[in-house]
């Protein structure tokens, strides 16, 4: 059988680390047509050594140079290429049969968007690419027959109990809900009264996954729950009163369908990002993933809460985009990724991300948006909202 060839978008990230993880135990059944980082260029070249690709592509022309230096000494042919239409161009190779999309935040959206006009098969790890174009993006996956398959752990575990033939009619499949899980990061517990105090190191700390900064911010925040339930809302064609979230600090169960009989479906395992992984690269087969095996007896319990707003506003401002339609979850996309941003880079306090993203929703929330271009221009009309707020913040702040 003829290795299925894989792109993988932001290899040298924690999602494009793991699924080399899985590769490499499955030498037989693929091969890798392109890997791309930002400019992390010393991990990429050791990816392109261990996995010969045809292309790497990073995201300038000094960083290309440099990683053409650290290829020197290789035994690889890979080309080096650079910018983002390498991304895009490397996604709709014909030579290349599925793409991993896993560079974090909107960066990630045009090459996605290539693959899908490819009509490539799509592990779809990039939230941002729903978030800031659900409708656009799922119209082209399905007018140019691609295949998207839900890498997050929560979609994915939902895409591991729904009935094989679901085809987005929650009331045909006798589906009630769709329930996400959250781990409620690592302030479930902590002092309110102390959030203004919050340092970007204790932020990054998760409990339970390891993962890049941002996203770790993210999930301490739950602003990243809210942009798995704006994914969550296209990938199954869930309206946001049959969307749930309920905190599960043990990060066992990865999320669950609700059915109209009572019943509760689950998908469980240990906090191993391979598990998903696996099973998207595996289909319709089950994988060697190199996770460990999940022992029930010494975990002991299993617990659930529902989340405080009060404690997670970002949650709720998720909740609020989502149910204000249009282009409102790519205003709540960009001024969180701003303040993350500006939160790790120590310019503003971490309760000031809720508050900027709630600025940017207040002025920007109404706004329409149906093409790319549109949908980009939005994008950096409240990234430079953002950034204006992130400087009078700090003013005062200083003053």
């Amino acid at each position: 059988m003829k290795p299925i060839s894989l792109t993988i978008l932001g290899s040298t990230g924690s999602i494009g680390v793991n699924t080399l993880d899985v590769l490499a135990r499955h030498r037989e059944r693929f091969s890798v047509f392109a890997l791309t980082a930002y400019r992390q260029v010393e991990k990429l070249a050791e990816q392109c050594a261990q996995f010969k690709p045809r292309y790497a592509v990073v995201a300038d022309e000094t960083a290309a140079q440099a990683l053409v230096h650290h290829l020197q000494d290789t035994k690889t042919n890979t080309e080096v290429l650079f910018g983002e239409q390498a991304l895009s161009d490397v996604a709709a190779a014909a030579e290349t049969d599925a793409v991993m999309a896993a560079i974090v935040g909107a960066a990630g959206l045009l090459p996605a968007l290539a693959a899908a006009k490819a009509g490539k098969t799509i592990y779809l790890a990039n939230k941002e690419t729903l978030v800031m174009a659900g409708a656009l993006f799922m119209q082209t996956v399905r007018d140019n027959g691609a295949k998207l398959l839900p890498v997050d752990s929560e979609h994915n575990a939902i895409f591991q109990v729904l009935p094989p033939d679901y085809c987005g009619d929650m009331a045909k499949a006798g589906i009630d809900s769709f329930i996400l899980t959250a781990s409620g990061g690592p302030f479930l517990h902590a002092d309110m009264q102390q959030f203004e105090k919050i340092t970007p190191a204790q932020a990054i700390r998760h409990p339970n996954w390891s993962m890049g900064q941002k996203i770790s911010v993210d999930s301490a925040t739950m602003m990243n729950k809210g942009l798995e339930l704006i994914e969550a809302h296209w990938l199954f064609h869930a309206p946001p009163e049959q969307l749930e979230v309920v905190i599960h600090p043990q990060s066992v169960i990865h999320s669950m369908v609700r059915y109209r009989d009572g019943s509760i479906l689950a998908q469980m395992g240990v906090p191993d990002m391979r598990t998903p992984i696996a099973y998207c690269l595996g289909l319709p087969e089950r994988i060697e993933s190199g996770v460990a095996k999940l022992d029930l007896a010494s975990i002991g319990a299993l617990t659930f809460n529902r989340p405080d707003f009060k404690r997670f506003p970002c949650l709720h401002l998720a909740y609020q985009a989502l149910q204000s339609g249009g282009a409102a979850s790519c205003v709540l996309n960009a001024a969180n990724e701003v303040a993350v941003s500006a939160f790790l880079a120590k310019r503003i306090r971490y309760t000031d991300i809720a508050a900027l993203v709630s600025h940017c929703l207040h002025n920007h929330g109404s706004a329409a948006a149906d093409s790319v271009d549109e949908l980009l221009h939005l994008d950096e009309q409240v990234r430079a909202t953002a950034a204006v707020w992130v400087r009078n913040h700090r003013r005062i702040l200083r003053g």
